[in-house]
């Protein structure tokens, strides 16, 4: 290690300061990150790629812990390890946002009348169920649909245009049949084309 680290001109006091917590910070990063994606895996019932996540996962994790044990009084590493993990944290969400796997189930409660948000789901396909419940504040509908995650902010965006005042929730669901979500397989370059073809109608 040592004379490698003299080719590139890195003297021992750099390598304790400056590139040993940085090896750990970054190494902290990607298995907490790698962590954060797998249980997105674990929920949405992929199998496979989940083991494989958490392979590299602990082996990464393994790697880290190996170097703070070498460099046990080296407390710019103690620095770096939970700044890692707190940055590993922010990052793995950063990716699970842009993923956007799964389907999720909407149920929209509101008084107000929802055939605008309804004749929506009818042009594109998205099964739906609009029921007639009862609140402290009189009559209201209930509308609940199953969608590919990735479309939940196009939505979204159409509850706040037809009905603003509605109340909605969103749970992730591991499985859903294919009568309950979008008849065509959506993909973030088909986002754009999904939201046209709305506003044309």
């Amino acid at each position: 290690m040592q004379e490698f680290l003299s080719t590139y001109g890195i003297d021992a006091e750099t390598f304790r300061i400056i590139v040993l917590p940085l090896m750990i910070f970054f190494a902290r990063i990607l298995d907490v990150s790698i962590n954060t994606v797998r249980i997105i895996f674990v929920m949405t019932g992929r199998k496979l790629i989940s083991t494989i996540l958490g392979f590299f996962e602990s082996l990464i994790w393994l790697l880290a812990i190996g170097q703070i044990f070498q460099h046990i009084d080296n407390v710019y590493s103690y620095i770096a390890y939970p700044a890692g993990f707190a940055a590993g944290i922010m990052v793995g969400m950063l990716i699970e946002e842009r993923l956007a796997l799964g389907n999720v189930v909407v149920r929209v409660i509101s008084s107000e009348d929802l055939s605008g948000l309804i004749k929506v789901l009818e042009t594109q396909k998205v099964r739906y169920t609009l029921v007639s419940a009862q609140s402290e504040t009189g009559e209201e509908k209930l509308l609940f649909t199953v969608l590919k995650r990735d479309n939940l902010p196009l939505l979204q965006a159409e509850i706040q245009r037809h009905v603003p005042s509605a109340f909605y929730t969103v749970e992730s669901v591991k499985s859903a049949s294919e009568a309950g979500i979008l008849a065509e397989q959506p993909s973030r370059r088909g986002i754009g084309a999904w939201l046209t073809s709305v506003k044309r109608k």
